[in-house]
């Protein structure tokens, strides 16, 4: 095969806007395409290998599998074996035994099944998991288990029919993404179009395409058009990196703007050409040859760096952590993917040697850290995930997650208070039940992650799971004039900033934001906020619980590392939280909890973060288990004084 070194130089366009978009870069809010542009070269370059081979009547699929190996597996190895000692030391035991379950899927090309499975609020946040970026080796791995026999069997077939058979392929394909994506109601279905092969596969197909094109027929010869159409393909890349964002409903036929243009690039960049220089420029060739290391290490430096820092990362460390994960990829290309691909110092008995021993080895480590729940004697219980927070178990309904509609018409036919909101709400769903219990009453918690409890208004990543749960809710509430506790991330929903204390005071610009769903309406949103909890008093018997106060760090970290007290500013709390405050002081038929009052002391001036030996949040922002206890016994002392609970 022809050494394309412009190709190299696309590896570099793909890898780089990835690793700035996943260190927070939010100039690179598109920056996840580089992985689509990844899975198109990868069906390309593939494919011409085997076309290659079959035409000179060479191809194996074991040569297949062992170069894939050779390619793969060293490199990925190596940075698995270099995360084990820094999850042990940083991981709480709960996330050791999440990276334990990461250890195993990745070692059986499974991670992104298993990370679909895992989506949940109260999981590992995407940006903590140290090996969440594997889910796209492994749709590729899935990928090519497949696609050698594939070949072999449509190999005598007439290139006109074998283009047919994969264009109906990446159809079916690229359907089936755009409906699950922007037509399915359940959660699953959506976040596996993401995570999936079937949903993924026709952005390999694309490369497939390319390279039975190219092989059967010349590159262009039109210099004219090879220099619009690479121009093209180079500036719907670069479109998607920087106006791309979490709200793009990807995959669907959003991701063809980069796959396209990745495809118009591989066809078109060809020599003499503008595009072609350009990418074949030293700096993006050299970064292209390591982009497969830098890929497999950005992710766990950017992970553990965010588990071992008590505050948010600056900009400034984050960049060095991403000049690292180049300088660490150059190490491992150098000195791992370089001699492993040397047939004359590893033959292919070695290889896969090698390979099985080492997978049953990360087998066998992650088992150990699953079964054995993260060895949680590592921390003392007061510090401990299990401990610091926990979900009612029943009639306790996430609706960004598969649930079961039976079970939840069950619960509202007997329920005796809803509890709504956000992931707030959540936290505070074991303990409020607990209480309700007690009084021989029945609670039912409904909750979407990020979803403000207030009809008519959305933040822009919310899915439509967020206005099914507040149209069945409001419904429901109306018509029996339900017992109504509402709590949530206000100020974030409402200011669109958060408590950042490393940057000394609050962070603004936060996305997601809340707005006014009908363009018609011609209120300000404060105004819209205020007649809709109004009017929610008005039909319901209402608590509301005001923002928590947020700590700025996480608090379990400070105190695994430090065995004092940390306070931080009531006055701060109060001046960032008065436009919230004023909204609930103008509603006059609310209970309202004040939890400020619960863990703040006005004569001090300052908020704890722990009462004797009990933490009051398991991370900045939620309230502990603890803390949620108190908070709960507010809100049932509220429903006993008014006699409303019935």
């Amino acid at each position: 095969m022809e050494y394309r070194s412009e190709i190299d130089g696309l590896r570099a366009l793909a890898v780089l806007p990835v690793i700035l978009f996943h260190a927070g870069f939010k100039s690179f809010s598109g920056g996840f395409v580089g992985v689509d542009v990844f899975f198109v070269i990868s069906g390309y370059l593939i494919t011409t290998i085997i076309i290659s081979e079959m035409i000179e009547r060479k191809f194996s699929v074991i040569n297949f599998y062992e170069r894939r190996a050779r390619r793969i597996l060293p490199a990925l190895f190596f940075m698995m074996g270099m995360c084990i000692p820094f999850a042990w030391m940083w991981l709480s035991p709960e996330d050791l035994d999440n990276f334990g379950k990461s250890l195993i899927a990745v070692s059986t090309f499974s991670s992104n099944i298993l990370f679909w499975i895992e989506s949940g609020y109260f999981e590992t946040a995407s940006e903590l998991k140290p090996l969440l970026h594997t889910w796209s080796l492994a749709v590729e791995e899935q990928f090519y288990i497949f696609f050698p026999l594939f070949v072999v069997l449509i190999w005598k077939l007439k290139t006109k029919n074998v283009l047919l058979i994969l264009a109906m392929l990446f159809l079916i394909s690229l359907i089936t993404s755009h409906i699950a994506t922007n037509f399915a109601s359940h959660p699953k279905i959506i976040s596996g179009s993401f995570f999936l092969l079937p949903t993924r596969a026709w952005e390999l197909i694309i490369g497939v395409i390319l390279a039975f094109y190219l092989k059967y027929n010349n590159h262009m010869n039109s210099r004219l058009f090879n220099e619009v159409f690479s121009l093209i393909g180079l500036s719907m890349i670069i479109f998607s990196i920087f106006l791309f964002d979490e709200n793009t409903p990807f995959p669907s036929f959003y991701a063809l703007i980069p796959t396209i243009g990745t495809g118009l690039l591989i066809l078109c960049a060809v020599k003499n050409t503008l595009m072609n220089r350009l990418l074949s420029l030293k700096i993006f060739v050299g970064i292209g040859l390591i982009s497969y290391s830098a890929y497999l290490w950005h992710q766990p430096l950017l992970a553990f760096a965010r588990h071992f820092s008590i505050y948010d990362i600056s900009n400034l460390n984050l960049l060095f952590l991403c000049i690292a994960s180049f300088l660490i990829a150059w190490f491992s290309w150098q000195y791992i993917e370089q001699p492993f691909r040397n047939k004359d110092i590893y033959n292919k008995k070695q290889i896969f040697a090698l390979s099985i021993s080492t997978i049953t080895f990360f087998v066998i480590i992650g088992s150990f850290f699953h079964f054995n729940n993260g060895y949680e004697n590592r921390i003392s219980k007061e510090l401990r995930s299990d401990y610091l927070k926990k979900e009612a178990k029943s009639c306790n309904f996430q609706f960004e997650f598969a649930y079961d509609a039976d079970e939840l018409f069950r619960c509202l036919e007997v329920a005796d208070i809803f509890l709504v909101g956000d992931s707030h709400a959540q936290s505070l769903s074991f303990s409020l039940n607990e209480k309700m219990e007690i009084e021989g009453k029945k609670l039912i918690t409904l909750t979407h992650n990020s979803c403000l409890p207030i009809k008519g208004v959305s933040r822009n990543k919310i899915q439509n799971s967020c206005k099914e749960l507040k149209e069945l809710l409001y419904e429901r509430i109306y018509k029996n004039k339900n017992n109504v506790v509402l709590s949530a991330r206000w100020r974030l929903n409402i200011n669109g900033d958060r408590y950042n204390n490393m940057e000394g005071g609050v962070e603004k610009g936060i996305s997601g934001q809340i707005f006014v769903e009908d363009p018609n309406n011609k209120k300000d949103l404060i105004s819209y906020l205020v007649d809709n909890l109004k009017e929610i008093s008005d039909k319901t018997n209402l608590v509301i619980v005001n923002q928590i106060p947020e700590v700025g760090i996480h608090v379990p970290k400070w105190y695994i590392r430090n065995n004092e007290q940390y306070t931080h500013s009531y006055e701060e709390y109060d001046r960032q939280n008065n436009s919230v405050n004023n909204i609930f002081n103008s509603i006059e038929k609310i209970g309202l909890i004040e939890t400020d009052k619960l863990v703040c002391e006005k004569i001090s001036g300052r908020c704890n973060t722990r009462f004797e030996s009990n933490l009051l949040y398991f991370d900045d922002d939620h309230p502990s288990v603890f803390f949620a206890d108190k908070i709960a016994t507010e809100i049932s002392e509220i429903y006993i004084a008014k006699n409303t609970v019935r």
